[in-house]
């Protein structure tokens, strides 16, 4: 069996490992007659609402990409960015810590004619602001609903603290390597240099990292040079990027009140939902599936109540990751077909010329 196909496999395993024991986590204890009755039961115009949060979602970082090619002096409709984001999040929701989306969005760019140089520039600003949005929004609300995190996420500051850790440590490297590149490219060269120098790696290994060492630092050299001269465009897609992020964390209270509840406020609820975001994101699980439904379930409990919160979490990330895994997946299908029809008549036209 070759290794990409044996890789592929393994990785549909994790992938259906996750999901059963996401699913025993979800239905444990109750009937699922019981819980379907109870989604019923939600508010079907406040489930439209809570759809229409996560399509705005998705199309937030469509904008950031469709103002970043217009600066790049790059004429592409906001459907085909559209299309990109689609892409990119049905495959951030397949592999672990969402490592696969922002690769094949750049594919399909190329395809499109789109240069590896700017999407790169584009997918390492989307990635900075996305997290850099969560992590202040996360310190903020820290600090200002301090009794609402600790009297309902108390149960899971670990998590948070790691979660906290983690996306601070990703969020200084990806700065660390767009203001000093060259160190980071110095201390990356030695590293495999000492590996190679004790028989740790495989010269071919040590090729090809060195080679993506050096394409990674000259990207985020090119990058540190644009936000330096752009400091405008940069302020504009960190703005967009938090309207992005409320529209993503808000989805919950629209559950919440899809079910009649006003008990808590909306700043509670998007607090909660920014500190499970904190907590599970960074994760190396496809879509922090597992992770990201325990949480909810310790978190929201209290406020769902025992019979709610299963329907509850259903429903919640129903909207905002299945919603999406099966949008993206269907939007990526009909790029792929559309792909293939257009390669091939490329290919028939290219022999015809020839012949």
């Amino acid at each position: 069996m070759e290794k990409k196909t044996l890789k592929r496999l393994l990785n549909g395993l994790f992938v259906a490992l996750i999901f059963g024991l996401t699913f025993r986590l979800v239905f444990s204890g109750q009937e699922l007659s019981e819980i379907f009755s109870d989604m019923r039961e939600a508010n079907p115009v406040w489930i439209g609402v809570g759809a229409l949060l996560v399509f705005l979602h998705i199309a937030g970082e469509s904008a950031v990409i469709h103002y970043m090619l217009r600066k790049l002096k790059q004429k592409t409709p906001f459907r085909r960015c559209l299309k990109y984001s689609f892409i990119g999040f049905f495959f951030c929701d397949i592999t672990p810590s969402a490592s696969g989306g922002q690769p094949v969005q750049m594919l399909y760019m190329k395809r499109d004619g789109i240069r590896y140089g700017y999407s790169t520039l584009i997918m390492m600003l989307i990635t900075i602001a996305y997290k850099a949005v969560l992590v202040a929004a996360g310190g903020i609300l820290l600090i200002l609903r301090h009794e609402t995190v600790t009297r309902y996420a108390g149960r899971m500051a670990w998590l948070l603290v790691l979660g906290f850790v983690l996306n601070i440590s990703f969020i200084l490297l990806l700065v660390l390597l767009v203001l000093r590149p060259e160190r980071i490219r110095r201390i990356g060269l030695r590293l495999i240099g000492w590996f190679s120098a004790h028989r740790l790696m495989k010269q071919k290994t040590s090729e090809r990292l060195t080679a993506k060492i050096h394409r990674i630092c000259d990207t985020y050299t090119a990058g540190a040079a644009y936000i330096r001269q752009n400091p405008r465009v940069i302020v504009r897609i960190f703005l967009i990027t938090v309207v992005q992020r409320l529209c993503q964390f808000a989805v919950t209270w629209v559950v919440y009140r899809a079910y009649g509840l006003n008990g808590v406020q909306f700043i509670d609820i998007l607090t909660l939902q920014v500190m499970i975001g904190i907590a599970a994101e960074m994760l190396p699980l496809p879509g922090a599936a597992g992770i990201t439904e325990g949480c909810f379930l310790l978190v929201f409990t209290n406020i769902f109540g025992q019979d709610l919160v299963r329907p509850a979490l259903l429903l919640s990330r129903g909207l905002s990751y299945y919603l999406v895994l099966i949008a993206g997946g269907i939007v990526t299908l009909i790029s792929h077909v559309r792909l293939s029809v257009r390669m091939r008549k490329t290919g028939e036209k290219n022999e015809s010329v020839q012949s």
